[in-house]
């Protein structure tokens, strides 16, 4: 019997519908017994990749390492509340580990008084604030916010985090104590610093991650950090590590977490809101490409809106547990492919085993060696660089790969947090390039063919006699009807002489406003002039009511408002000539 797609709502079920909201693990709807021992498997596999990255992620935003233990358990709980997908896994993430850094740093630096349990606070606090926007959005259905980061701009600016992430680690796999920010900084301090390298901790950070990269590309069939946190621990306890210099993670609290909301006061309210929102942006946006990717390999539908909930619900109980924001993990969600997880029980046994790891073996964490966690970033770091993606859009689209260099070099240069808001205005700044200048070119046939086709696309068409028809791709809206207007008219003023009508095509065209409408107005009067007779064709049926209450179809005729071309076309021929 076929499994049950993981997103699939039952049938005739509008999942965005208010008593949808709050129905409880959605997921495990039909949920069958024979799926409990691959669930269970399944989580066995997650909690093992994800104790590596639980423990070494949150030096990234300088959070002690239980906090993504916290996080780990409380995201894959929240997430099975809520979240749609049956097999998408939720956790820490390198991307939103970094903008959260640089919002804790803004944090800082408003209140540098702010003790480690107060930055600790603080993550949690941006953690919900994250998980409320998500409902917001939800509520409102701003599920495709996630395409407010395009593909090329995420790209770019992923390549920047990595790349501020590797920088970051300097200090750790060297034993110094890099002060600087940026990127060239902290280069030139380890320059400054290189006499006092602790060289066994780099050697062993070299160590570790030319295993990572061994297992990446010659697969054991145990996931890379897995070895190197066991092999760490090992050689810790071996050659005493801590007694020699090398940094360890500690002593690790022993207990469970406890849910609680954190303390407000002391902190910046403006600050945290506005972190909140650009985590939100970068998390979902990176999420919602993560959850469509693998539900692609498995055939399941994605339901942005739902998964806003998913995700806000995963955040909130991960904040109030005492750890940060969270998104879909990649490597986890693999994971959990490969042995054969079914459902959401496959993370809540992850959890489990992660707060059994907690409560019992956390003083055998503690021992873990800092540098083989830094060599663990690094290697993260290294996997989310898609250089592969950045070629296929410099053979694409050269301006949307100067627009992914631009998302990269804001990221990398003004720091992770300001790299959102470079990263958003790109993103702005070419929407706006792509929608002011939209194309308008000429159509027309091909002997013995049917339809119509650009001439500048096709050697063989050839303009029909005594009409123009012109095809504008795209919308017609105040900041690009100048634009349209100067293409039309250089058209008309390389018309023929027998040129009797101009068509326009408005297939293309579902947005039009009253500046667009004026500059059609001024148009008809132009070329009527001229002795021209003006005709739309295919036009939608907004932009058809907009064009009726501005008088526009009256003054161009009813008649001359065509339901396609091939109407447009029979009525010239038939219309009288002179």
């Amino acid at each position: 019997m076929p499994d049950v797609p993981a997103n699939t709502p039952p049938e005739g079920r509008d999942t965005n519908r208010p008593q949808e909201w709050f129905r409880l693990f959605p997921s495990l709807r039909g949920y069958r017994g024979a799926w409990l021992t691959s669930d269970i498997s399944a989580g066995l596999a997650i909690a093992a990749v994800g104790i590596p990255s639980a423990i070494a992620y949150p030096a990234i935003a300088g959070l002690p390492p239980e906090t993504g233990i916290y996080a780990s358990i409380g995201s894959v709980i929240g997430y099975a509340l809520l979240g749609p997908s049956r097999r998408l896994i939720v956790g820490p993430d390198a991307a939103t580990m970094a903008v959260m850094a640089g919002v804790l740093a803004t944090v800082l630096q408003q209140s540098p008084a702010l003790s480690q349990a107060g930055l600790v606070g603080a993550a949690a606090l941006l953690s919900i604030g994250v998980g409320l926007i998500c409902f917001a959005a939800s509520a409102l259905k701003l599920g495709n916010i996630a395409s407010l980061l395009s593909r090329p701009i995420l790209a770019g600016f992923f390549i920047g985090v990595a790349i501020s992430i590797i920088i970051g680690q300097i200090g750790r796999i060297t034993g110094l104590k890099i002060e600087s920010d940026g990127l060239i900084a902290p280069l030139a301090e380890l320059m400054d610093k290189a006499d006092d390298i602790h060289w066994p901790s780099l050697l062993l950070a070299l160590m570790m991650f030319a295993i990572l990269q061994i297992v990446r590309f010659r697969p054991v069939g145990i996931p890379g950090p897995v070895i190197v946190v066991v092999l760490a621990g090992l050689l810790s306890i071996m050659f005493d590590f801590e007694a020699n210099g090398i940094r360890i993670v500690g002593n690790l609290p022993t207990g469970l977490p406890s849910i609680g909301f954190p303390v407000l006061a002391g902190l910046p309210f403006a600050e945290l809101l506005m972190g909140a929102a650009a985590i939100f942006v970068v998390s979902f946006g990176a999420g919602i490409i993560t959850a469509r990717s693998f539900a692609a390999r498995t055939g399941e539908d994605v339901d942005p809106n739902a998964e806003l909930r998913g995700f806000g619900t995963a955040n909130i109980v991960s904040g109030l547990l005492g750890g940060f924001a969270v998104t879909s993990s990649d490597s986890r969600t693999a994971v959990n492919l490969s042995v054969g997880g079914k459902t959401q029980i496959a993370g809540l046994a992850a959890a489990i085993v992660l707060a059994i790891a907690v409560a019992f073996f956390a003083k055998y964490l503690r021992i873990l060696p800092i540098p083989a966690l830094g060599a663990i970033l690094i290697a993260a770091a290294l996997s989310v660089i898609d250089l592969d993606g950045l070629r296929q859009i410099w053979r694409i689209s050269r301006v949307e790969f100067v627009f992914a260099l631009i998302a990269m070099a804001g990221a990398i240069s003004f720091g992770v947090l300001q790299g959102v808001v470079v990263a958003i205005i790109a993103t702005f700044v070419y929407v706006i390039l792509k929608e002011t200048q939209p194309r308008v070119v000429l159509l027309g046939q091909i002997p013995g063919s049917q339809g119509f086709y650009k001439l500048h696309r096709s050697a063989k068409a050839q303009p029909i006699p005594g009409l123009m028809i012109c095809f504008v791709q795209g919308n017609m809206l105040f900041f690009n009807a100048d634009h349209i207007a100067d293409r039309l008219h250089e058209i008309i003023a390389a018309r023929a002489a027998d040129t009797r009508w101009l068509v326009i095509d408005a297939s293309a065209i579902t947005q039009i406003d009253s500046t667009a409408i004026a500059m059609l107005e001024d148009l008809h009067r132009d070329i009527e002039r001229m002795g021209i007779r003006m005709a739309l064709s295919e036009v939608q049926s907004s932009v058809a009511a907009l064009m009726q209450r501005s008088g526009l179809s009256d003054a161009i005729g009813r008649t001359m408002i065509f339901e396609d071309l091939d109407d447009a076309l029979r009525a010239f021929e038939a219309a009288p000539q002179g």
